[in-house]
């Protein structure tokens, strides 16, 4: 099933742009901190690296952040294109199936109750809660009469959102030593991440991309309706719950290790499907490209903007993103979505 998309030549001169501007987010992440360093410096301990505190600097913070960052990204960027997808809803997000709020809730528990502190215990704790989250969600949406609709996927994923967030904001409250561990991971941030982060979660984040592209021409019959998918030989079922463990995994493991960031995930596959049309393998492979871009220029300004201090990734996302999003939602207003 092959829906109409933008001419070919417009769609490969768009991913060649894209790509382009990712490898300029990497090298501006490279070059642009807080601390003020030479780009001669830095290319320098790029190629030729030496025993030198700015060399470290660059090796030991900048690559493994500037890494997280395309990692997180790209994780968020496609976990929103495919719970768009799934949900049939171009304004969704991966929160509207409660996999965040569930990871964040599931890592304050675990910072109160069992004193973790590592990236690998909060990557499975990540994992724990985004995958009972996604469940509760799916079971909930179950018993309703009729079954499993995009609809009721959101309104249920959408509610119990709402509840994992209170939980966790009341525990932050009740235990004020939870709040001041979590304080910058809450906020969403890439910043002095704990060694091995990146080598962690590479290979749960490397795998659940492959596997959600992968489902993208199942995902564009989906888009026409679940009797028309099921007409041209695809498992509605069984892809939906394909799609909601992607999703999981995705989210677990971006949240995990950099906290909750909003807007990346609901904001650029809404975007790319400006410049993309409906076809989900090119809205997935924009999605995995622009999302990091949008992930690192936050991160940048982030370093700059209240020099010599930092403010979290989190907040510039939210900060770049509403507007951008305002904007869309206006444009797709005198359309339609």
């Amino acid at each position: 099933m092959q829906p109409r998309t933008r001419p070919r030549t417009t769609l490969w001169i768009g991913l060649t742009a894209s790509l382009a501007l990712l490898l300029l987010a990497c090298l501006l992440s490279l070059f642009v901190g807080s601390g003020q360093i030479a780009p001669g410096i830095v290319w320098q301990a790029l190629w030729s690296p030496e025993r030198l505190i700015d060399h470290s600097t660059i090796r030991d913070v900048r690559i493994p952040r500037t890494v997280l960052a395309v990692l997180v990204g790209a994780a968020l960027g496609v976990s929103g294109a495919l719970a768009q997808a799934v949900t049939r809803n171009p304004l969704g997000d991966p929160g509207i199936l409660g996999v965040n709020a569930g990871a964040g809730l599931a890592i304050a528990l675990g910072v109160a109750i069992l004193g973790v502190t590592s990236i690998d215990q909060y990557l499975w704790i990540g994992f724990l809660g985004a995958l009972i989250a996604a469940v509760m969600v799916y079971a909930i949406a179950a018993r309703a009469p009729g079954g499993i609709t995009p609809v009721r996927l959101t309104l249920v994923g959408v509610a119990l959102s709402a509840v994992f967030l209170g939980a966790s904001q009341s525990l932050a409250l009740l235990r004020p030593h939870v709040f001041d561990q979590m304080r910058f991971w809450g906020a969403g941030s890439l910043a002095d991440r704990p060694p091995g982060t990146v080598g962690t979660i590479l290979p749960f984040i490397a795998v659940a991309l492959v596997v959600g592209v992968l489902c993208a021409r199942s995902l564009n019959a989906l888009a026409l309706g679940d009797d028309v998918a099921r007409s041209v030989g695809v498992h509605v079922g069984t892809l939906r719950v394909v799609v909601v463990v992607v999703v999981t995994v995705l989210c677990g493991a971006a949240t995990a290790a950099a906290g909750p960031i909003s807007f990346i995930g609901l904001m650029v596959p809404h975007a790319v499907r400006f410049l993309t049309g409906p076809d989900q393998r090119w809205i997935l492979i924009f999605s995995l490209i622009l999302a990091p871009v949008l992930l690192l220029a936050a991160d940048i300004l982030g370093r700059v903007v209240v020099i010599p201090a930092e403010l979290q990734a989190g907040i510039m996302t939210a900060f770049i993103g509403a507007p951008v999003l305002i904007v869309l939602v206006r444009r797709a207003g005198r359309r339609s979505l």
